[in-house]
């Protein structure tokens, strides 16, 4: 079974969405993160995605306090991005109680301190993130459009160790229609080793359904959630 992994996005230590990635399309939905995630292990969900969204703007995790809280007062396998640039951020943010880092920009920036990081902690802790835009990846929290190929650095990833990526279609996210299944069709097809995560447009149940048919290993979901688009007893039937 597909496993839902609830996102939590944070600005300003609250929990909020945004659409497109636009920062200026914003919608808090909470001012209390912990309580957001308590409300998820409650349902049994296991896994949650927390995004920096202040660290990813800024580049330097800015939210580790809300991490260090939710992941002290959980049991929750908390993955953790936004920010990551150096040793000293990847360590404290693991100090803080990510159970995973996802990382980005770096992955692309800097790949051989990327492929230094995963042969040090492991594909299990080092969770690659890559957001797509038009088949290219974009990164530093979206605002940066590369030339480089979505396909190939999967792949080649993949080749130096890389077990599980998430990958986000920036056209999809926060809009709620629907996710990019032919992308992640395409992705699977043409890198099979990786444990894919779909991240992005799911807007119902059924959305998760399509994706679960097609092969993905997991699927991060925020905005249906927060709108009620996908119900506590929707999520319960996928508890861990």
């Amino acid at each position: 079974m597909i496993e839902i992994i609830p996102a939590i996005d944070i600005i300003d230590g609250k929990c909020v969405r945004l659409t497109h990635g636009d920062f200026a399309q914003k919608t808090v939905y909470a001012d209390d993160s912990l309580e957001v995630a308590k409300r998820f292990e409650g349902l049994g969900l296991r896994r949650l995605h927390m995004v920096d969204l202040d660290g990813a703007k800024s580049g330097k995790p800015s939210n580790l306090a809300v991490l260090e809280r939710v992941a002290s007062a959980t049991d929750l396998v908390v993955d953790f991005g936004g920010g990551i640039k150096t040793d000293d951020d990847l360590t404290a943010v693991f100090e803080a109680g990510a159970a995973t880092a996802n990382i980005g920009s770096v992955a692309i920036r800097e790949p051989e301190r990327f492929f230094e990081w995963l042969a040090r902690f492991g594909g299990d802790r080092i969770l690659l993130g890559a957001d797509a835009k038009n088949g290219k990846v974009a990164i530093d929290g979206w605002a940066t459009e590369t030339q480089v190929d979505i396909i190939k650095m999967l792949s080649e990833r993949v080749a130096r160790g890389v077990r599980q990526a998430f990958v986000t279609d920036i056209g999809s996210d926060g809009a709620m229609a629907g996710p990019a299944i032919r992308l992640y069709q395409t992705i699977m097809a043409a890198v099979p080793e990786l444990d894919l995560i779909a991240s992005g447009g799911v807007s119902s149940i059924a959305d998760v359904e399509k994706l679960e048919d097609i092969g993905c290993s997991a699927v991060i979901v925020g905005k249906a959630i927060y709108e009620g688009r996908i119900t506590d007893e929707e999520l319960k039937r996928y508890a861990r």
